[in-house]
């Protein structure tokens, strides 16, 4: 997971009449409050740091018991213009979010499930020879832990700081093989190689071509530096781009909380 975006200037307006900005009935100190949901809307969140509060590591997170039925929820009052965009593998979104299988961009946006359920995935896998290297290199450093996933590669070095400058090393050396196709992002305690075509706003873009997603006003929640790309395409539709450090006070019970809200309009 990428390290916190910057938060997001005053210059976004809430959309439609009935897009108001809601009493500030959520946690106290930060700078805009979240604008109250509207029907109109078409939603794109994010899951780790947005709807999940982070955890040591990526297979330790916990799911609030709620969270499931109010995507449900929220998906039905939005007739199905709802989608997960996230860093994670599709299947990995799926166990946490059983039964829902819900449209999104997975990997940061290397695949797109559509709304009929079908797979959009251009973007280039990571070569093997890559993830063995990286698998090489946690064997080496204790502490290190790699999450290989179809077309991205993240290292993980919370837990061994030491190995900072080797997992950097070792993720520059691989990116020198093919600069064209792939490249680093620097994460709050880990290394991620990705493809460049692979961005959040894809998912965006492309489902907003979509029914039920066409002709909705896209709103863009998220936590990273990854989510800056979907945060853009929604403005470039004309929507909103919600960080979660300026709206929710960078606390993902609030988001959930004003889940809720959507799941009730």
């Amino acid at each position: 997971m990428a390290s916190r975006a910057r938060p997001r200037d005053s210059a976004i307006k809430p959309l439609g009449p009935e897009a108001e900005i809601m009493d500030d009935s959520l946690s106290a100190g930060r700078s805009l409050m979240a604008p109250a949901p509207a029907r109109n809307w078409a939603l794109f969140l994010d899951l780790d740091g947005t709807l999940l509060d982070i955890a040591a590591t990526p297979s330790s997170v916990v799911m609030p018991p709620t969270l499931v039925r109010d995507l449900q929820g929220a998906a039905r009052a939005l007739n199905g213009a709802l989608a997960i965009v996230s860093g994670r593998a599709l299947g990995e979104i799926d166990r946490l979010l059983h039964p829902l299988r819900l449209a999104g961009g997975s990997e940061h946006g290397a695949v797109i499930r559509l709304p009929d359920g079908t797979q959009d995935q251009t973007c280039v896998p990571v070569p093997p020879g890559w993830v063995q290297a990286f698998i090489e290199l946690q064997r080496a450093c204790p502490g290190v832990l790699i999450e290989a996933k179809p077309h991205n590669l993240v290292a993980h070095f919370r837990h061994a700081p030491a190995a900072t400058t080797q997992v950097r090393r070792l993720a520059e050396a691989l990116l020198t093989r093919e600069p064209d196709a792939f490249e680093l992002l620097e994460a709050k305690m880990a290394i991620e190689i990705r493809p460049r075509a692979a961005t959040k706003a894809r998912p965006v873009h492309r489902l907003m071509e979509l029914t039920p997603f066409a002709g909705r006003y896209p709103v863009f929640v998220g936590d990273d530096v990854t989510d800056e790309d979907g945060f853009a395409a929604a403005r470039a539709h004309g929507g909103l781009a919600l960080d979660v450090a300026t709206y929710f006070g960078g606390e993902p019970q609030d988001v959930r909380h004003w889940l809720k809200r959507v799941a009730d309009l």
